[in-house]
């Protein structure tokens, strides 16, 4: 199945028009990317001229966090590259791909702030600015206008179900993104002076035989979280951007609740997807450890020290230090968010149900 990249802007152009009336707007946004992304390749073949071991760099053992939005992966992520584990991709590289243009850029983060998209974040939900560690998956759009964030924002509001554009098993994109990842994983290490990478790819979940049989050397994190916790978490927290940024919540009832369902239910596939490949031996268990968040949360200092023996890494004083006084705040943490399920039209029951076999086979207490 093939969808070129014209009929992907096209479709978000006219869904940006009709749903919220920004024809005009959504054409100057559409020039302004489509400049940078001229721009960004010419710098990234000019990264062969200034940094020519990139041509030979390897992307040996890397770490993969995979796991939905909102399942404990971004807090996993930074806390191991805050401690040197490994290196990660932060917003802006994910968007400036190269790294000639990186080291160009860098200075001028604090003025680009003022124009960057993760103003429309919620800080309480998910604190992120342009030199923060972000997911991977961010630069499937900023790069082919496609993947999971083109769905989980735009192709939901489709009055026709477009999931398959994204969804792997209809339309393979493996090659393309994972030579992508490989690339931009062989920049950033070679920016932030490492061997080893620790990259966030929640679309790893719908297509994990496939990434092991590429990155025979990763090992995976996989998160799981309650899904009464993390689907109406990851659901405010893709509102919440479209809130600030279209009004979303001004929106007439069924129009919302058409999102949210399409929402919902592509959370859902990610975890079931996963499931369904983890029970039926498709995945390489031994390259993989279930991370329950219930665990990193109180039982933090046990878990990191079965992570760090997973990814095989020799942990310095300072670290384990850095262990037992996260594991102390950890216990001591309350969160302050509560969703009310009947505001965004799910029941407990119906998340229970659909998700009876994640609470079976990961969860059991």
């Amino acid at each position: 199945m093939k969808i070129s990249i014209f009929r992907r802007v096209k479709t978000v152009y006219v869904i940006l028009g009709k749903k919220f009336g920004i024809w005009v707007p959504t054409l100057f946004i559409g020039f302004f990317i489509l400049l940078v992304r001229i721009i960004v390749n010419s710098f990234m073949l000019l990264d062969y001229v200034f940094f020519p071991s990139l041509v030979n760099k390897k992307v040996k053992n890397p770490i993969i966090i995979v796991g939905n939005p909102r399942s404990g992966t971004t807090f996993l992520h930074r806390f191991l590259i805050k401690n040197n584990v490994g290196s990660g991709s932060q917003l802006f590289q994910l968007i400036y791909t190269s790294i000639t243009l990186q080291k160009i850029i860098k200075p001028l983060l604090p003025l680009l702030e003022k124009f960057s998209p993760t103003k429309y974040h919620s800080s309480d939900a998910h604190k992120t600015s342009l030199s923060s560690i972000e997911t991977d998956d961010a630069s499937m759009l900023f790069r082919f206008f496609d993947g999971f964030f083109l769905y989980g924002f735009f192709l939901t509001w489709s009055k026709d179900d477009l999931f398959n554009w994204v969804d792997p098993k209809v339309r393979d994109n493996s090659k393309r993104d994972f030579d992508w990842f490989e690339s931009i994983w062989k920049r950033t290490l070679k920016f932030h002076g490492n061997d080893i990478m620790i990259a966030k790819l929640f679309s790893v979940s719908a297509n994990c035989p496939s990434f092991q049989k590429r990155f025979k050397d990763a090992k995976i994190l996989y998160m799981v979280r309650d899904p009464l916790s993390v689907i109406p978490s990851g659901i405010s927290l893709v509102t919440g951007v479209l809130d600030k940024s279209f009004g979303f919540w001004s929106l007439p009832k069924h129009e919302r609740q058409h999102f949210i369902d399409r929402l919902y239910n592509a959370l859902k596939e990610l975890m079931l997807r996963f499931h369904d490949d983890w029970i039926s031996d498709r995945i390489d268990k031994n390259r993989v450890m279930i991370v329950r968040f219930d665990r990193m949360m109180l039982d933090f200092d046990i878990l990191m020290s079965e992570i760090i023996n997973f990814v095989g890494f020799d942990a310095s004083q300072d670290f384990l230090e850095e262990i037992k006084k996260t594991d102390k705040n950890q216990k001591q943490f309350k969160s302050g968010h509560k969703y009310n399920l009947k505001k965004f039209g799910i029941s407990e029951e119906k998340i229970k149900k659909d998700f009876e076999v994640i609470y079976s086979t990961f969860l059991k207490t």
